[in-house]
Order: structure tokens, then sequence, then C-alpha cells
């Protein structure tokens, strides 16, 4: 058996699957694409199984794993698609970066330097508390 058309077709599996990852903004066409890579990697390994003769079978023994882990995967992975569209109604990847912490209010880290003109337990002399723009603001009214 020549390894080159097993090769070929794997590289283009590869390659197809990794255009609709970085391309696709639906969610399940995503887990699709990593699918199609994962089975391009699962035709490489058998292939070079076969070319090698390896009495161990060692390249068919790492696909079954392979497809074990893709099935897990794809498991997981679904289910937390249908929870984020149960939640958000959609599926885009773009609406998921509302996910995102953002980064906490209050005093800085330790490498900061920190420039207080009053006590640290007071927000509005020390203008680092969370309710420091509040107790200005309520300055300013009254």
């Amino acid at each position: 058996m020549h390894l080159v058309y097993p090769a070929v077709l794997s590289a283009l599996l590869f390659s197809v699957g990794l255009y609709g990852v970085l391309a696709r903004r639906n969610i399940v066409l995503v887990l699709i694409s990593v699918e199609l890579m994962l089975n391009a990697v699962n035709l490489n390994l058998v292939a070079f199984d076969v070319w090698l003769r390896d009495e161990l079978h060692a390249g068919q023994s790492l696909t079954l794993f392979t497809i074990a882990i893709a099935a897990a995967e794809i498991g997981i992975g679904l289910a937390i698609v249908l929870l984020v569209f149960r939640n958000r109604g959609s599926s885009n990847l773009d609406e998921l970066r509302d996910l995102a912490e953002e980064p906490p209010e209050g005093p800085p880290h330790d490498g900061d330097a920190v420039e207080s003109s009053g006590d640290a337990t007071d927000p509005a002399g020390s203008g680092h508390h969370p309710d420091a723009a509040a107790a200005k603001k309520a300055e300013a009214t009254a």
C-alpha cells in the first residue's frame, strides 16, 4: 500500500477541519470541524500502522483511544452547547464573549503604586475603593 494516498487525504481532511474551526461562528459547526480533524489524525495513525507492519498494532490501539476521547468530547461539548442555547437563545460564538469575566474592581495589586490622599477605609479620600465614585457623586449633589 502506498502511504501517499492516505496521507494526502488526511492532510485534506485536517485542512478542511482547521478551516471550519477558524472560519465558522456556529458552535455545532466548530465541534464538527474538530471531529473532522480528529478523524484525519485517526486515518494517519492507521495508515502508518499498516505501512510499518507493526506487530502490536499500536496505531490502531491509539485510534481506538482517540475515538473514545472524541466521543466524550462531543458529548460534553454538545451538553454545553445545549445549555448555552437554552440560556442565550443562540449558538453563535461571537455572542459568547459576554461570558468573559470583567477584571475585579477594588484595591490594586501588590506591585502597583498607590497614592492615597486619605484613610483607606474612607471611600472619598482613597479613590481606589469600589464605592468611591458613588461617594463623590453623593458629595457633589449635596
